[in-house]
């Protein structure tokens, strides 16, 4: 094993690597990032890895982990806000054994069981969803109010919301707070050096609003129990102290950030590259049975989470590197999921790709307890567009979200072909 020496250089390509003004297209750097650089060391403990084995390689190693804060001399570049807020014992955040016993808990929302008796709610809201964003009509020749629609406003985003929403008995009313919550939220997973002070200062906002929010439903809960997962995990607390109240809260929380802003990214990604390759359109118009592969496909093409960060809990190798105690690594997600040395023509979108590696929902313990109904909610959206897409155009330019980290569209307007 050899020591990587630190690069200055490193450190500036890392620095327009994450730039937000880079979120339209990052792939081309990333290309030249994996072929010039697939293991650096821009600074002292700190490392970016971005071969596909590699990042498989340190997610499935229990030599690396999660840490709660940064070390000092990379806290600007990898420091990133707490969905569960300052002290909150957030899954996010956690290494075993306590990883394992939430993890545990949260699982009962995801099991095949429950997405399954979740699809027909998830293919009635689509529908009505789909139907409001052309005015009811079967073609797509007539968008609502005459006006180009769009899919993020009108499709993408609300579905995953009135999921998610649902499965945790969060009020219609209540949603279009949580939608402005979970916006600063997300933002607040980017490396901190790319947030401005008023934005870190709206994120401590909507994190305690967010926070005293939902234990603002508790007292209900507790009297009216319900269905609903909040109601469940608050019986689990009661019982046997499994679970703290912090510890729901948390979790509620990273449930409702997680549960709807990487599906909306993933709906937009898919139908995206579907209209941007009209063969592959056409493919899946003519069978949709195909709309699974085409949501798998667009997440090893386009996945909605970009970076990741692991902490070296022990000292270890990454591809003949030493990593030592202490260090972080950040993963990048976007680079992997093109790696020519595991995807044939890794920039060219294919519904029927033979072989599709990727790590859009993560790899090993911290795998994404989400990914099931995240893909359930995608496929069942692709197919009922399906009829519409090969009657529209994207009009005018895609506009993007500004993050880093979970990446994606913010409009993308729709129109008669």
């Amino acid at each position: 094993m050899s020591e990587l020496p630190v690069s200055t250089d490193d450190l500036r390509a890392l620095a327009a690597l994450l730039a937000p003004g880079a979120a339209a297209d990052p792939y081309p750097r990333y290309a030249r990032w994996l072929a010039e650089r697939p293991v650096a060391r821009p600074r002292e403990r700190l490392y970016v890895v971005s071969r596909l084995a590699d990042c498989e390689t340190v997610l499935a190693d229990p030599a690396f982990g999660k840490q709660d804060g940064a070390v000092e001399g990379t806290a600007d570049l990898v420091a990133a806000g707490r969905p569960g807020g300052p002290g909150v014992r957030s899954l996010l955040r956690l290494n075993p054994p306590d990883h394992t016993r939430l993890r545990r808990l949260a699982s009962r929302a995801f099991t095949p069981g429950r997405v399954r008796e979740l699809t027909p709610r998830i293919e009635e809201l689509t529908g009505e969803l789909v139907e409001s964003m052309f005015g009811g009509s079967a073609r797509a020749d007539s968008p609502a109010g005459g006006e180009p629609a769009d899919l993020i406003s009108r499709l993408a985003l609300p579905l995953p919301v009135a999921v998610i929403s649902e499965l945790l008995g969060i009020p219609p009313q209540d949603r279009p707070r949580l939608v402005g919550w979970s916006t600063d939220l997300a933002r607040s997973l980017d490396p901190a050096f790319l947030l401005p002070d008023s934005e870190r200062m709206r994120q401590r906002q909507a994190r305690a609003e967010f926070t005293g929010y939902l234990r603002g439903l508790l007292p209900s809960r507790r009297r009216s129990p319900g269905g609903d997962l909040i109601s469940a995990l608050l019986a689990v607390h009661d019982a046997d102290a499994a679970l703290t109240e912090d510890e729901l809260v948390a979790l509620c929380i990273l449930l409702l950030v997680a549960g709807h802003e990487t599906t909306r990214s993933l709906i937009g990604a898919v139908v995206l590259a579907l209209l941007r390759n009209p063969a592959e359109l056409a493919t899946v118009a003519a069978n949709p049975s195909l709309a699974g592969q085409a949501v798998e496909e667009a997440l090893r093409y386009d996945p909605p989470v970009q970076i990741i960060a692991r902490f070296a809990l022990d000292d270890t190798s990454v591809a003949g590197r030493t990593i030592a105690a202490g260090s972080f690594v950040l993963l990048l997600l976007g680079a992997a999921s093109r790696d020519p040395a595991a995807c044939a023509e890794p920039d060219r979108f294919c519904v029927r790709r033979e072989t599709r590696r990727q790590l859009a929902f993560g790899h090993g313990i911290h795998y994404c307890l989400g990914a099931p109904l995240a893909r359930v909610e995608a496929t069942v959206a692709v197919r009922r567009l399906l009829p519409l897409l090969p009657q529209l155009k994207i009009a005018g330019e895609p506009r993007w979200r500004p993050n880093t980290v979970l990446r994606g569209l913010e409009q993308l307007r729709l129109e008669p072909a």
